[in-house]
């Protein structure tokens, strides 16, 4: 059975946090390390990313956020179900938790939603690639929904699935981060049929959560790669057994995939982020450990060799 010809999109995330993380983001594109960016329309560096990608032609996604920092639709930083006392985002987990509770207005993620496909337009003079949700919250129950209907009352045709392969056996990973994770999986799956109905597609694999930070290196990435293709492979032929026809999104001989990554310079303290200061990831040297090993001519020689082709939403 011949081996797949990979498709690689790799996003980097958060384009538009701040600037240094624009530098990186930039780098990294230029240097083809990364094919593919999300911008921020909430960053404060959001304006700087736009132009740069622009001037550069990086192929470019909305990274929608309805977690951290300020709305972009000025109505909904008061009073709004949305945001805190203090007008800002409920956080990763806040958000999670107000949802659960009720508290959430599926009305106004909508309005919000459709306000930042607007700035994007906006800052960037077209529709997003591609659409996803900053810390995943484009899966979430309820969200998922309106989410869905956004990108298709935009013709906005792609979007991320956050099911990783092989998750449950990254052990390197702590209980809080791993419990996390099984939850984003939780909600991706049940967001598979509502992106359906609505015509949307996403890559056939996803990685990139086992792979951030101080976790990624260069044999992590190559192995998961190579266990995605090893997976196509054996689904493949034992759907070739039981006499169905595999049909992936491309075609048989094709295996499309996306790597979540978040290169960047480390954000100096009260600079950058969505309104209320970078946090402790971004400003941590997880950020610069993720541009170097992107960069690094092992890995990329890696790509060459094994005929992956990296590539971008546009693309497919």
């Amino acid at each position: 059975m011949p081996q797949p010809r990979v498709r690689l999109i790799v996003t980097g995330d958060d384009f538009g946090y701040c600037l240094r993380r624009n530098r990186g983001i930039m780098e990294c594109f230029k240097a083809r390390a990364i094919s593919n960016a999300s911008l921020l329309v909430n960053g404060t560096a959001a304006k700087e990313a736009a132009i740069s990608a622009t001037r550069n032609k990086v192929p470019l996604g909305l990274h929608a956020n309805l977690s951290e920092g300020l709305p972009v639709c000025e109505q909904l930083r008061l009073g709004s179900s949305l945001v805190n006392k203090d007008g800002f985002f409920h956080g990763k987990m806040g958000i999670r938790e107000a949802l659960k509770s009720g508290h959430i207005k599926l009305s106004e993620v909508d309005q919000e939603l459709r306000g930042q496909v607007d700035l994007f337009c906006e800052l960037t003079g077209q529709l997003p690639h591609h659409m996803d949700g900053h810390q995943h919250v484009h899966v979430l129950p309820g969200i998922r929904d309106i989410f869905a209907q956004v990108l298709s009352d935009f013709g906005i045709k792609y979007t991320r699935v956050p099911i990783e392969p092989g998750l449950r056996d990254c052990d390197w990973l702590g209980q809080q981060l791993m419990d996390f994770y099984l939850q984003v999986e939780k909600d991706a799956f049940n967001s598979v049929d509502v992106f359906r109905r609505h015509g949307i597609r996403w890559t056939d694999i996803y990685i990139g959560l086992t792979t951030m930070g101080k976790n990624m290196s260069v044999s992590n990435i190559q192995r998961l790669i190579e266990n995605a293709i090893t997976a196509r492979k054996v689904k493949q032929h034992l759907d070739s057994s039981c006499g169905k026809k595999f049909r992936p999104l491309q075609d048989d001989s094709i295996l499309t995939m996306e790597l979540m990554v978040h290169p960047g310079y480390c954000s100096f303290p009260e600079e950058g982020g969505c309104g209320e200061g970078p946090d402790e990831f971004s400003m941590s040297a997880d950020r610069l450990h993720e541009l170097q090993t992107l960069k690094e001519s092992k890995l990329l020689k890696y790509y060459e060799d094994k005929n992956i082709q990296l590539c971008s939403f546009k693309d497919l």
